[in-house]
């Protein structure tokens, strides 16, 4: 379903991101590479906010990824609430994820693995891009390091025929 040519939908920012990101993501090949990457490059992100200590303080591991999970999802709760809760689940889940792997691997092996899946994940990126023939929407404007996650999010939304 498009919801760009909705009108309900044809005026919100987030429609104007989305469809401006996809004019950048038109290749099978790089779309199926990004719903793998942008996901994995979210998580490994959270995971490398999980390891960075506060010293000094009462907050335990994760306090960096939490604020920062926080701050991003209330940009995609304020540009869709669907999106927002949906974004909320991954988050959670993200955080959960990190809290348990933290747990068994301790915090240098967490920011090995993390970092090695971050640069990983991104070598998929630029690859995905060199097959497009386009470069990643992110070198014209920063917020598409938040619009990708949205994206792959509100595409798996569509399949199941939700609107966002």
């Amino acid at each position: 379903m498009n919801t760009t040519a909705d009108p309900q939908f044809a005026d919100r920012p987030i429609d104007r991101w989305f469809a401006s990101y996809s004019g950048d993501h038109q290749n099978a090949t790089n779309q199926k590479i990004h719903y793998l990457a942008v996901p994995t490059i979210l998580w490994t992100v959270t995971a490398l906010l999980w390891c960075i200590p506060v010293p000094g303080t009462w907050f335990v591991s994760g306090f960096w990824a939490a604020i920062a999970a926080f701050a991003a999802w209330m940009f995609y709760y304020r540009a869709s609430r669907t999106l927002g809760f949906g974004m909320l689940a991954v988050f959670l889940a993200m955080l959960w994820f990190n809290r348990w792997l933290h747990a068994e691997i301790g915090t240098i092996r967490l920011l090995q693995l993390a970092t090695a899946v971050f640069v990983l994940a991104w070598i998929a990126q630029f690859v995905g891009h060199k097959i497009e023939g386009k470069k990643p929407s992110f070198l014209t404007d920063l917020v598409y390091l938040l619009i990708g996650p949205a994206w792959v999010l509100a595409k798996l939304l569509r399949k199941l025929g939700l609107k966002y």
